[in-house]
């Protein structure tokens, strides 16, 4: 469905715009996705509401059939990109597993804040975003994903997350109809 409202407590939440992330190859660049992120964060700071930017510091205990990563990540890895800084009032949230729910204090400082809605932007579309999506759904917020602000690795995951997976969480919409939105 696409965006039609946001509620008045909604808070953004980045999901792995981080300096390890960023430098994957992608269907959509990078670059285009912090840009329009950085847009959004911009627009709800001007408003008063949070914003919360994800990290991924390390992965899920249990196997899987993925490669193992081989080496050391770079010291600054996980380090927030500075076009989204993080600012004075930003929340670092920190992972590490796909979403940004589990293991974390993500509902703890949402809920604290009477925050109803999320609106997502990010990298992995098909993993942290669309895990931290159906989490923040099972947890009873208000879901609205922008849809220019997320890409993949992979197209065919992408699309199927914001055809598929993301309208039946919630609703979706571009940066400019996100920040129109927003007043």
């Amino acid at each position: 469905m696409t965006a039609t409202t946001l509620d008045p407590r909604s808070a953004l939440v980045v999901v792995d715009l981080q300096k390890g992330i960023v430098g994957l190859p992608t269907v959509h660049p990078a670059s285009d996705v912090v840009a329009r992120s950085a847009t959004l964060a911009e627009a709800f700071r001007a408003k008063g509401l949070p914003v919360f930017l994800v990290r991924v510091t390390g992965g899920a205990p249990g196997r899987n059939e993925g490669p193992a990563p081989s080496g050391r990540p770079a010291a600054d890895w996980a380090d927030i990109v500075p076009e989204l800084g993080p600012h004075e009032d930003d929340i670092v949230i920190t992972k590490q597993q796909w979403g940004a729910f589990y293991g974390t204090e993500l509902d703890l400082q949402l809920r604290r804040r009477g925050i109803t809605q999320v609106v997502l932007s990010g990298i992995a579309t098909s993993i942290g975003v669309e895990s931290t999506a159906r989490a923040a759904h099972e947890h009873g917020y208000h879901v609205t994903v922008a849809t220019d602000a997320v890409t993949d690795m992979d197209g065919d995951a992408h699309r199927n997350s914001v055809e598929r997976i993301f309208p039946r969480l919630g609703e979706t919409g571009t940066t400019d109809a996100i920040v129109e939105l927003l007043g």
